[in-house]
């Protein structure tokens, strides 16, 4: 019987060994876990809270670039204090996500550190030149594609970043799924007492990815947010542009009548006083008769400057003639003064007084951009009407262009884009070098019959 004696404190000893060993596996495995997944949790708050700064920091460019934009159209000081909130809160961004990124990882914060530096840099240029009232300056920097291209290239860096985020954020949650399978191991042979902690982890699991998904509802309808006031800060800088439009076209209308009234009636006075001189004079003095004479053909010069000067201002054609014949008024006064033959082939449309000013307009900078820049033998211009829609075509056989590289100083295009977008039409450019040049513009027609 001894020997049994002996052998039970011996497997008491194993027992208790295995289960110091197990209670240590235990222990060791638990403590492990919960350090990997410590250190998991608190990436995915730096990751998550990485993101939300770049969130921030992409709607305050966007704020500081309405506000840019805001300013530069209206002068009004007012938007001045967004733009400066918003710049103010892009640095405090910045310094955040630069302590979130480790040495490993600024490169792309340097970039886009840089990226954004340059475009804060052209914003402050555009609106220091707006304050001193440099605005051919102004509207040269807006009118380049730079901005845009830095806005973009700042939304691709910082989506980039996000998504390096959103896979470091992935990888720590596998790296918490894989403790949690050594760990489950490791509890199971504690008995209950595992399978109680294992679930309250994964009850702890389930909150954070509730927590999670709150979060990214949080953030699409902030996006969605962002995304209707980006539209309908849009339409109101177009409707005030398209004011502004509107305002100018009345003062060039006003100057027209005021060409007309007052110095017309100067002229048309000082015109038949030379001729009443012309009656008194002595038939003898030829160099006085000379003179009236040459003083005559002078007002009439100016005469015809005067028409000129305000059927550009104000075409009167448009208003009492329609839009048909004004074109070919247009034209033809075209033709006979660059020399260049143009061949119109003009239907009846129904469009509204604006759009009809809009596509007078729109020939004209096309026509004088033919006279300037193209080289052309013959210009074709063409209306016509179908489907609901005016289409205009002001076709070239000049030299043509790379529509790819356009100028800098192409603003007569830009306006005719404007103007066409403003009546709800859009305008279509195509042009190959030495194959000339082609305008396209489609408005919307209305209801009320044109004039012929």
């Amino acid at each position: 019987m001894s020997p049994p004696r002996l052998r039970l404190p011996s497997m008491r000893r194993l027992l208790a060994l295995l289960a110091l060993v197990t209670v240590g596996l235990l222990l060791a495995v638990n403590e492990t876990g919960f350090r990997q997944s410590q250190d998991a949790l608190e990436t995915l708050g730096r990751s998550h809270a990485t993101r939300a700064a770049l969130d921030q920091m992409l709607q305050s460019m966007l704020n500081a670039e309405t506000g840019q934009r805001g300013y530069l159209l209206t002068r009004d000081e007012r938007y001045l204090r967004p733009y400066e909130q918003a710049v103010s809160s892009i640095h405090a961004h910045l310094e955040t996500l630069r302590s979130a990124y480790d040495e490993d990882e600024a490169g792309d914060f340097e970039q886009l550190s840089q990226l954004i530096g340059r475009k804060l840099s052209e914003m402050e240029l555009t609106v220091r030149l707006r304050r001193q009232n440099e605005d051919e300056a102004w509207r040269f920097v807006l009118s380049t594609d730079v901005g845009q291209q830095e806005m973009d290239a700042i939304r691709a860096l910082a989506m980039r970043m996000i998504d390096a985020s959103a896979g470091q954020a992935h990888r720590r949650t596998e790296a918490i799924q894989s403790s949690l399978t050594w760990s489950r191991a490791g509890i199971a042979l504690a008995g209950v007492l595992g399978l109680v902690a294992f679930y309250l982890f994964l009850r702890g699991n389930r909150a954070l990815q509730a927590a999670h998904q709150r979060e990214q509802l949080v953030l699409e309808r902030e996006r969605d947010r962002l995304e209707q006031l980006v539209r309908e800060r849009t339409a109101s800088l177009s409707e005030l542009a398209h004011h502004l439009q509107q305002v100018r076209e009345e003062e060039r209308a006003h100057l027209a009548r005021e060409l007309h009234d007052e110095l017309g009636a100067l002229l048309t006075a000082a015109k038949l006083d030379v001729a009443r001189l012309k009656r008194r004079l002595a038939p003898d003095n030829a160099e006085s008769a000379e003179r009236l004479q040459h003083l005559s053909d002078a007002l009439n010069s100016v005469i015809a400057l005067k028409r000129r000067i305000i059927e550009d201002l104000r075409p009167s054609s448009l208003a009492n003639l329609g839009l048909g014949t004004a074109l070919e008024i247009l034209t033809a006064e075209f033709a006979q003064r660059s020399g260049i033959e143009v061949q119109t082939r003009l239907e009846p449309v129904r469009l509204s007084e604006s759009a009809q000013l809009t596509v007078y307009r729109l020939v004209q900078e096309a026509l004088t951009n033919i006279h300037k820049h193209a080289g052309a033998h013959n210009v074709v211009v063409t209306l016509s009407s179908q489907g609901g829609q005016a289409t205009l075509r002001v076709r070239d056989d000049g030299r043509g262009f790379d529509t790819s590289r356009m100028p800098a100083d192409a603003h007569g295009l830009l306006g005719m884009r404007h103007r066409v977008e403003t009546e709800g039409g859009r305008i279509v450019l195509t042009s190959l070098p030495g194959h000339g040049t082609t305008v396209e513009a489609v408005l919307p027609t209305t209801s009320t019959p044109a004039k012929a």
